[in-house]
């Protein structure tokens, strides 16, 4: 009975762990592989070189939206910079931008190559991080 137990408990579990690998490979080729039919999306940020206002960061924000192939704009008055994204095939940042200096005095915000090689800011010190550069340093 007791080795019957042992069994079924060694069944289950490696069952277990085969199914979460076979989730795991199949939503990272998921994540990875370029889906035929979907839009590319990039984001662009504007540095706006003057103080704005909250009324501003609004019209900022309609102004990037009246774009073409715009879809997300995000503005902070506080910071004084506006985050977008938008379709690479439908229009160009330095255009988008071009429209938007036309009014309020900005410059695109690139990131040095050496912050590229860094990679996402925003990943930098989360979990999924540490668990990143644990594995990395294996």
């Amino acid at each position: 009975m007791k080795r019957t137990t042992i069994k079924k408990i060694a069944i289950i579990s490696s069952s277990v762990v085969v199914g979460l690998a076979l989730i795991l490979c199949i939503h990272i080729y998921m994540a990875v592989h370029k889906h035929d039919g979907e839009p590319q999306r990039v984001m662009a940020r504007v540095d706006i070189e003057q103080d704005i206002t909250d009324d501003d960061a609004t019209k900022i924000t309609a102004l990037l939206y009246q774009q073409k192939g715009v879809d997300h704009v995000l503005c902070n008055a506080g910071a004084n910079i506006a985050v977008f994204t938008f379709a690479p095939g439908a229009n160009s940042a330095d255009n988008i931008i071009g429209a938007l200096q036309s009014t309020y005095k900005g410059k695109r915000y690139l990131p040095s190559q050496q912050d590229m090689m860094k990679g996402c800011p925003i990943a930098a010190g989360s979990w999924t991080d540490k668990v990143y550069r644990f594995f990395r340093s294996i």
